[in-house]
């Protein structure tokens, strides 16, 4: 497998007129990876996979996909891109348009001849190869732009919102076809508003905030490290209230963030290990634990902690 990144910039910078879409992006994703791009609505996030393509040039900065500088067309010759808006030949039949972006890739057609039937299959859409765009659903739409972006066998691919339009079974068509890009070493670039699939699909996730990025993190260890406790406990019979707060302050020595409601208790770890030591401690001090129960933190919880409530994905 080729060392050299699929993804690698540094201080990206756009401008249009004096509005800063993008700021400051430095930004490396490794061969291979799942690599999922988070942020809230006008963070840049479109603006900064328009420059990672080509379409457009930045204002500062610089950086290489899959080793060719920025703009680069022969960066772009293994790259696959499904946008979030597209605009397909709705005139031609599902055949066609497949076979129209082969031709475009100069695949020869022989090549195309048996990869587009595969990749038919592989999207669900074999038995509308021959019905015409305009005669789509909005997931079918969807599914046909993957079969495109997938034509050139590619080692970099772009995916941006690839589940908004579908149902749930093509929603894990998708998250199988990302799975199955994985094992065949394919880098790919997912940015999605749907938290949730980014949590089943990506390898590493970067937050985006205002064009800059924030914080990069492999998800498993972003998820399974913070989780938050909920313990629903009562003060022991004729034990002081004042006395009583004194030994909820006491778990402060294994969280900074303990709140309390009445007869539940919650509070964040970086982890399980202290649990048996924070249910030891209330029960020695008589208190009467009915239920201790942790919780991990999803990556909508994250994406709020790191980016904030402000706007929205």
């Amino acid at each position: 497998m080729d060392t050299v990144p699929a993804i690698d910039v540094r201080h990206l910078r756009k401008e249009f007129g004096d509005n800063v879409a993008v700021a400051d992006l430095t930004l490396t994703v490794e061969r291979g990876e799942v690599f999922g791009f988070l942020g809230p609505n006008g963070a840049g996030k479109t603006t900064a996979v328009k420059m990672l393509l080509g379409l457009i040039a930045s204002s500062a900065g610089e950086g290489r996909v899959l080793g060719a500088p920025l703009g680069d067309p022969r960066g772009r010759t293994k790259v696959g891109f499904l946008p979030e808006h597209f605009r397909f030949h709705d005139w031609l039949k599902g055949r066609e348009f497949l076979q129209l972006h082969a031709d475009l890739y100069r695949i020869p057609r022989p090549v195309s001849g048996r990869r587009i039937p595969e990749l038919l299959d592989l999207v669900g859409l074999s038995a509308h190869a021959e019905k015409k765009l305009r005669t789509f659903s909005k997931g079918m739409l969807q599914r046909i732009g993957l079969a495109q972006a997938l034509l050139n066998e590619p080692a970099l691919v772009l995916l941006d919102e690839p589940t908004s339009g579908l149902d749930p079974v093509g929603r894990r068509l998708v998250r199988d076809v990302i799975r199955d890009l994985r094992e065949r070493g394919t880098t790919v670039f997912l940015n999605s508003h749907l938290l949730g699939e980014v949590e089943i699909t990506c390898d590493r996730v970067a937050f985006i905030r205002k064009g800059e990025v924030i914080y990069t993190s492999a998800l498993e260890s972003l998820v399974e490290g913070e989780l938050t406790v909920h313990i629903r406990t009562r003060r022991p019979d004729g034990m002081d209230p004042i006395r009583w707060e004194g030994v909820l302050a006491g778990l402060e020595r294994w969280s900074s963030n303990v709140r309390v409601d009445g007869e539940h208790v919650a509070l964040t770890l970086l982890g399980e290990a202290d649990l048996p030591a924070i249910n030891r401690y209330l029960v020695e001090r008589g208190a009467h634990v009915y239920a201790l129960t942790p919780q991990k933190l999803s990556l909508e919880d994250l994406f709020i902690q790191i980016v904030g409530t402000e706007g929205g994905l």
